[in-house]
């Protein structure tokens, strides 16, 4: 039982780590109607997406600000035992605000808030996988100011520091059985908020021709460490056996870094085409350490073993006419997760990604911004094999289907 206690707190890092089982790609309405490309192509959105970008802008001063509807669906069976759930979450809301100021032709200023980690899974209460995940409930936010410099009309540099605020909330039960004498599932509820830290990012925009730009960005690995986290037990028997009380914990684990280069080019006068190489340092999450402050429940070493992922982008736009400009893209997203790893907080395999959505010109200065991303997952029978019940592993094994729809709508001003 005192690891099924690790096990929920190791579903609390991995949960911040992936979100509710996939990356929130939602950090722009324009960028991700072209597959969420953006390193090599200019916009008010180059704030996240690549800051070298910001000096190359038109217009001296930008706000952009948008949000985004998450609706996701797992499906769990398992046809041996016959067991089946589905998630039943409510509706993720990530949002962006991206600001941008051009002091001269080679000085410019940005200021991005943005959501990249943020959903909710829920499961029903004492499903099959209920001692791995009941729900999960997650919120971060990234505070980002950047500068770009530009050298000559073909190269410009930017970045900035990264500041991440955020909180997460997790329930399971105790085991696949235990209760209370009234017949109640014992669990635990983690909690954890205020949980901070501090990364950095930096770009390049390169132009070698008038319609071709080559984009290169890299975003630091970040650290948070939960401390003094809550840990609340609910249910626990009494008996020597199950000696569980409301405790705290602190723990450490690693967001990736990730690397962007790509390319944008122009043609046929109202065409650009933009293709992005993302790359995600997912090796680095090996294991995580946990330190309880109760005595009886033992520090732990939790393998993850997650590899290096990629992410292939392709985004086109036309510009229709000067009030609309339509926009399509597609990416392919690997998963990290290797086999005898896959939980059911995170059902997350390799995806396919379908994009679109337009830019409407309301004037010179407003534009209205909207854009869907629907995300399908490779149907995957999986298995986690590191739950363990007195020192034994007990794999929990089943074939997992994800699907999620984003619609998103913005607003942009500029002068």
């Amino acid at each position: 039982m005192k690891k099924s206690l690790l096990l929920a707190v190791l579903i609390l890092a991995t949960a911040v780590t992936y979100a509710g089982g996939y990356r929130v790609s939602l950090q722009g309405n324009k960028s991700l109607a072209m597959g969420h490309t953006g390193v090599a192509v200019v916009s008010s959105e180059s704030v996240f997406f690549n800051p070298a970008g910001l000096v190359y802008m038109e217009d001296k001063f930008s706000v952009s600000v948008g949000g985004f509807g998450v609706f996701s669906n797992v499906s769990y069976q398992n046809e041996r035992t016959g067991d089946f759930a589905e998630t039943d979450s409510p509706v993720g809301t990530p949002l962006y605000a991206y600001l941008s100021y051009k002091a001269n032709d080679w000085l410019a200023f940005g200021l991005g808030v943005y959501t990249p980690y943020g959903s909710t899974v829920e499961y029903e209460d004492d499903w099959a996988g209920s001692h791995l995940v009941n729900n999960i409930d997650l919120a971060a936010i990234y505070i980002q100011p950047t500068v770009s410099l530009k050298f000559n009309e073909y190269l410009s540099v930017g970045g900035g520091p990264i500041y991440v605020t955020g909180s997460v909330n997790f329930n399971r039960n105790l085991n696949r059985t235990l209760t209370d004498l009234d017949g109640n599932r014992s669990e635990v509820t983690i909690d954890a908020s205020g949980v901070n830290s501090w990364g950095w990012v930096a770009g390049l925009m390169f132009n070698p021709t008038e319609d071709l730009s080559i984009g290169f960005n890299y975003r630091s690995e970040i650290i948070l460490e939960a401390e003094d986290g809550e840990a609340d037990f609910e249910n626990i028997p009494n008996s020597p056996l199950t000696p569980f009380s409301d405790t705290t914990f602190d723990a450490e684990l690693p967001l990736p870094a990730e690397l962007t280069v790509g390319l944008s080019y122009e043609f046929c006068d109202k065409w650009l085409f933009a293709f992005d190489f993302n790359r995600t340092f997912w090796d680095v999450y090996n294991s995580l350490d946990i330190d309880f402050a109760n005595a009886a429940v033992p520090d732990s070493q939790n393998p993850r073993n997650y590899k290096n992922s990629s992410i292939y982008r392709f985004g086109l736009q036309y510009e229709a006419t000067k009030m609309f400009t339509l926009r399509a893209g597609y990416y392919f997203d690997e998963s990290p997760v290797q086999a005898g790893y896959f939980a059911p907080e995170t059902p997350r395999n390799d995806s396919n990604n379908f994009t679109g959505g337009l830019t409407v010109n309301v004037g010179n200065h407003f534009q209205i911004d909207a854009s869907f991303l629907y995300s399908r997952f490779k149907e995957v029978d999986a298995s986690y094999n590191f739950y363990q019940e007195n020192g034994v592993n007990v794999p929990f094994r089943g074939t997992y289907k994800s699907n999620a729809f984003s619609p998103g709508l913005g607003i942009t001003y500029k002068m």
